[in-house]
C-alpha cells in the first residue's frame, strides 16, 4: 500500500504557523460578527418601519371612532333634547361619559399597579460588576 499524498491544504496548515491561524480564526469570528449585527439592524429597520405603519393605521382608527362617538354623542343629546330639554340632555350624555371616563380610569390604575417591570433584566444588570470584580481579583 502506498502513502497517501497530503493535500494541497493539508500542506498549508502543515506549513501555517499557530499565531497566523490564531490571527485567520479572529478574522474570521470579526467577520461574522460585524454579518451578524449588520443582519440584526437590517431586521430592526424591518420591524420598525412594519411597527410604524401599524401605528398610524391604529392612530387613524382611533382619530376615526372618536369622531364616530363625538356625532354619536350629538345625536343622542339632540334626540334626548326633544324629551327633556337640551340643557338636560346635554348634562344626561356628559355624565354617561363621566361614567365610562371613571371605569376606564379605575381598569387603567388596576393593570398598571399590576406590572412588575424587567426583574431578570435588571437582576443580570446588578451583576455585572460583581462579575468583573471578581475576575480582577483572581488576576
Amino acid at each position: 500500500m502506498t502513502d497517501p499524498q497530503p493535500t494541497p491544504s493539508e500542506q498549508q496548515a502543515a506549513s501555517t504557523s499557530l499565531g497566523d491561524l490564531l490571527g485567520e480564526v479572529t478574522r474570521d469570528i470579526s467577520t461574522l460578527m460585524r454579518q451578524e449585527v449588520d443582519l440584526a439592524k437590517a431586521e430592526l429597520k424591518r420591524s420598525a418601519s412594519r411597527a410604524g405603519k401599524g401605528a398610524g393605521l391604529l392612530g387613524g382608527a382611533g382619530y376615526a371612532g372618536l369622531m364616530a362617538v363625538l356625532f354619536l354623542s350629538i345625536a343622542v343629546w339632540w334626540a334626548l333634547g326633544t324629551l327633556i330639554g337640551n340643557g338636560w340632555s346635554a348634562v344626561v350624555v356628559a355624565v354617561v361619559w363621566a361614567v365610562v371616563a371613571g371605569v376606564l380610569l379605575l381598569l387603567g390604575r388596576a393593570q398598571l399597579k399590576r406590572i412588575e417591570g424587567m426583574p431578570q433584566t435588571v437582576d443580570s444588570v446588578q451583576r455585572i460588576p460583581d462579575t468583573v470584580k471578581r475576575n480582577e481579583e483572581n488576576r
